[in-house]
């Protein structure tokens, strides 16, 4: 099973006998994500004999997180919910209290006895990166999860950016291996799990018409685009820890890079492809970077007053190996702009001309969409009809929503089902973590200035001098 498979047409057998623990069930990503997955898990029955248990600082109640998480479910089974209520229980859980962690183990324990489990758990860290390590520490000495593999299985999963810096992801990283055995730590990028993202080796390593031309004799650019139309909103006192670079370049966009840039694995499994995209992350080295932030931002609630996060960032990166000498990669990410696009732009070197008149100044074009509406499209240039030496760019398009129309499945329906059952394929390795932290660091290294966007905007304006000096145009 590997991090390419076509997760929307697998047949999921019942996951039986788990309890799952989440620690911060009370935040945004619980009741956004978290909760909508484990309902459409029950919904369709891969859920078979299982206990929820939610923790949190709060003192609140659990009707009170699932009427939040509700929102973000449509449609509504009434069974369904009816189903997922009765097997969830929250705790009040301060995550660096030791005393607190006695009180949910035995809390979890009398909850598995009640029931009849066996004592299978997944512990689900959705928190801040600085409670990852005191988590992992509480859970650990209070027997709430044990180390190593036995009968009964114990798993952790953190979700990404892990640390703040390479510094205090080195500092995590050796926290919790010290606790717990390599195989039961699953470092989660959700963006991995996307349909789109997750057919990219796929797309490439199976079909001879790319992989050929998947180097810098045939490509002139890649491009990599993550804009976002939403402001920070009431998640400014976690983005104001982290910005742009951190929370969005750092966290995902270079692990796009990586699938793109990579060598081909041995074997297309989740193993040899994480390999594969380490070794990429290694080679790459900054050229160039800007960083801005849109205009109120610093009215934004739970933001300081004159703070210099930055919400928007581009970069312009190399990968230092024979296949990719001298192609740049730029990526471009920033929140409350004009429009929402996820997306990778291949571009192709000109062909020589051999018309007489009116070549095409259109490249060719590979595009993967992630976001809104995922696909795969080339753009080619064709006869234009009427005229007898004029071209004109079309599309050729794969459009996934299209022909998969009973749905997809989400990251996070992904990420449960596949830790549950020990896979590593949606888990990212610490050497992948440590080769991007470096990235960043190089970027905060150069002490760059602060430019200003207004809201609604393609960004800032020094964007076009940006292009200009780089000699590109982005795609979006």
């Amino acid at each position: 099973m590997g991090l390419i498979e076509d997760r929307s047409q697998r047949k999921f057998k019942k996951m039986n006998d788990c309890t799952i623990i989440i620690i911060g069930i009370t935040g945004d990503l619980a009741r956004r994500k978290l909760i909508p997955a484990l309902y459409k898990l029950i919904a369709l029955g891969k859920l078979d004999k299982f206990l929820i248990i939610g923790a949190a600082k709060e003192d609140t109640r659990i009707d009170q997180i699932l009427d939040g998480a509700k929102h973000f479910i449509h449609p509504v089974d009434e069974a369904v919910w009816n189903l997922l209520r009765s097997s969830i229980h929250y705790i009040r859980v301060d995550a660096v209290q030791e005393h607190d962690f006695f009180a949910l183990h035995e809390f979890v324990s009398r909850l598995e006895h009640s029931c009849n489990m066996a004592g299978n758990r997944l512990l689900y860290c959705s928190t801040a990166a600085d409670l990852f390590c005191p988590i992992t520490e509480n859970a650990v000495k209070t027997g709430l999860i044990k180390r190593g593999s036995g009968q009964l299985w114990n798993r952790v999963v953190y979700e990404k950016p892990f640390g703040y810096d390479l510094r205090s992801a080195h500092a995590i990283n050796s926290c919790i291996c010290r606790l717990l055995e390599d195989e039961q730590i699953y470092r989660i990028d959700h963006y991995l799990t996307e349909q789109i993202v997750s057919s990219i080796a796929l797309v490439r390593f199976t079909n001879s018409v790319f992989e050929p031309l998947w180097n810098n004799r045939y490509i002139s650019q890649v491009q990599i685009i993550l804009n976002e139309k939403l402001c920070v909103g009431n998640r400014g006192g976690y983005y104001d820890k982290y910005g742009a670079l951190k929370d969005m370049l750092q966290n995902h966009m270079l692990e796009l890079l990586a699938l793109i840039g990579m060598e081909a694995p041995k074997e297309l499994t989740g193993e040899q492809i994480r390999a594969e995209r380490s070794k990429v992350l290694k080679q790459v080295h900054v050229v160039d970077a800007l960083i801005a932030q849109y205009n109120g931002y610093q009215q934004e609630p739970y933001v300081r007053p004159n703070s210099p996060t930055e919400t928007f960032a581009a970069a312009h990166l190399m990968i230092d190996n024979p296949r990719w000498a001298g192609v740049p990669f730029f990526l471009k990410t920033g929140k409350c702009l004009d429009k929402k696009d996820t997306a990778i732009h291949i571009q192709f070197k000109h062909v020589d001309c051999l018309l007489t008149q009116k070549c095409p100044s259109e490249p060719n074009y590979l595009t993967i969409q992630v976001t809104p509406n995922p696909s795969f499209f080339l753009t080619l240039n064709v006869k234009k009809p009427g005229f007898v030496q004029e071209v004109m760019p079309v599309r050729m398009e794969f459009c996934h929503n299209c022909i998969f129309k009973e749905g997809t499945v989400e990251s996070y329906e992904v990420i449960f089902d596949e830790v549950i059952r020990g896979e590593h394929s949606v888990s990212v390795r610490f050497d992948e973590i440590e080769h991007a932290w470096k990235i960043i660091d190089t970027i905060n290294d150069m002490k760059l200035p602060l430019y200003y966007y207004e809201r609604a905007s393609h960004g800032p304006n020094e964007m076009e001098q940006f292009e200009f000096k780089h000699g590109m145009r982005w795609r979006a």
